[in-house]
């Protein structure tokens, strides 16, 4: 299994805090992969280690096979998006386009645009004046037309209504699997993960709790009146946790 993202006693420590401690995990490559856990679990800290935007205290954190952020080229490989959606509300949507061209040496700017037209945003809109699922969407365009080899998500749905998750959740499939991308996606609504990703890795307390496919693991843990939801499977490993 070639792996895209390898943690090894990950720690990070805030003062006394320790937001992320002892973690082992390996992300394999090729695959939409969902990372679930509870609040408090270290999901956001880990995915700011390998996108080179926190250091760590302990351990060590491997991402395409070099130290995350340790060079323009290393940099320019990995796509992240955070929670909040990181625009600048002042921009219009064409301005954001021509800031990721400017700053992305691997800037695929068809694809941007071509995105932005299927999509229906208006080029001259500022973000600022975007729904919420609008902004989403426009994060995750500059985040694919960056043309990483890995794309770092972190919970880029959480503040979305039921339809923007659901075109998000799309969106996301579709350009998976059209650019051959390695996704890591963490979430809270597990109900998002099932459609989109095809592996799985359950954190809890730093430590990962379940790994796999999600068909494999679906199949595998059957029960008399059919097989466990993805939900259903996932509170029980977290329900069991020490």
């Amino acid at each position: 299994m070639t792996t895209v993202l390898r943690a090894q006693a990950l720690g990070k420590r805030y003062g006394r805090r320790w937001a992320l401690r002892e973690c082992t995990v390996d992300v394999p490559a090729g695959h939409v992969v969902g990372l679930v856990g509870p609040n408090g679990a270290g999901k956001t800290t880990l995915l700011k280690l390998a996108a080179g935007r926190l250091r760590p205290t302990t351990g060590d954190v491997t991402v395409l096979g070099g130290r995350p952020g340790s060079t323009p080229a290393q940099l320019a490989r990995v796509g992240f998006v955070a929670q909040e959606t990181p625009l600048y509300a002042g921009l219009t949507v064409a301005e954001h386009l021509r800031l990721g061209a400017r700053l992305n040496p691997r800037w695929d700017d068809g694809l941007a645009r071509a995105r932005v037209a299927r999509l229906g945003l208006d080029p001259g809109r500022r973000a600022g004046r975007l729904s919420g699922g609008q902004r989403a969407q426009l994060a995750l365009t500059l985040g694919l037309a960056k043309r990483p080899d890995l794309l770092i998500l972190d919970e880029p749905v959480a503040a979305l209504d039921p339809l923007a998750r659901r075109d998000f959740a799309r969106g996301l499939a579709q350009a998976a699997a059209e650019h051959e991308l390695s996704v890591v996606l963490s979430s809270h609504v597990v109900s998002d993960l099932e459609k989109v990703c095809d592996y799985l890795i359950v954190l809890a307390g730093s430590r990962v709790r379940l790994a796999g496919r999600t068909e494999e693991l679906l199949a595998a843990h059957r029960r008399p009146g059919g097989r466990l939801s993805l939900e259903d499977l996932v509170l029980t490993y977290l329900e069991a946790r020490p």
